[in-house]
Order: C-alpha cells, then sequence, then structure tokens
C-alpha cells in the first residue's frame, strides 16, 4: 500500500486539483488527503472507494495491485474492443466506422475488409 499516497497524488495532479478542492469532493479534511498522499495514514475501505470512483480507476490501482491505469469499466470494453470482428454483420450495422471524417457506407465498410483479405492473401 505504499504507492497509494503516490498514486492518490498523481491522479489529483493529473485533474489539476488542490488538495482543498478533492477532500471537498471527497468528504474529508484535507489533512486527511494529505496524510494518504504523504503514506502517513491509510485511507479506510469506504475513503478508497471513493477515491477510486471519483477518479474512475479501481481500487486495486490505488492499492498497487494493478499496474495498469484502466478506469473502472474500461477493461470490459478494451476486451470487447480487442476481440471485435469486423465481418460480423451484426457490428457493421450496430456501428459507424469513420474515415478522414465520413461515416462509411456498410458496401465501402464491406469493400474494406475485402481489401485487406486481399492484402493479407498477398503475403
Amino acid at each position: 500500500m505504499h504507492n497509494c499516497g503516490k498514486r492518490i497524488s498523481a491522479l489529483r495532479e493529473n485533474r489539476k486539483l488542490t488538495q482543498e478542492e478533492l477532500a471537498s469532493q471527497l468528504e474529508i479534511s484535507r489533512a486527511s488527503l494529505s496524510h494518504y498522499e504523504k503514506n502517513r495514514r491509510k485511507p479506510d475501505f469506504d475513503t478508497l472507494r471513493k477515491i477510486a470512483d471519483f477518479f474512475q480507476v479501481s481500487v486495486d490501482y490505488l492499492l498497487g495491485r494493478d499496474d495498469d491505469f484502466i478506469p473502472a469499466g474500461e477493461a470490459e470494453i478494451r476486451q470487447f474492443s480487442e476481440n471485435l470482428e469486423l465481418s460480423d454483420e451484426t457490428i457493421l450495422e450496430k456501428f459507424s466506422f469513420t474515415i478522414d471524417g465520413k461515416e462509411l457506407t456498410p458496401e465501402e465498410a464491406k469493400r474494406f475488409i475485402a481489401f485487406i483479405r486481399a492484402e493479407r492473401s498477398f503475403k
């Protein structure tokens, strides 16, 4: 838990918040927040949860158990997007794809997929 204070401080500074502003948002005293950031005191579970929720990170990230800075809920999104199969007709129907700010028509998306397949077959 020695990284916890550093992580809280870094998250706060990244958002350009003062200790006073963050403490107010978390409904704790500025002195308590200062103690947490300097690792002189450990936040209780409810405070850890509030901090994690505020910054949209996991409690594991705050505790140093997880080094990936992935906001809460984004792990599921990342897993979904990493396994996205563009040739799936339902994906093409539900999502819009753009190139240079212009949305691809379903036919353009299909041609794009065909182009990639053809290019791969030459390798």
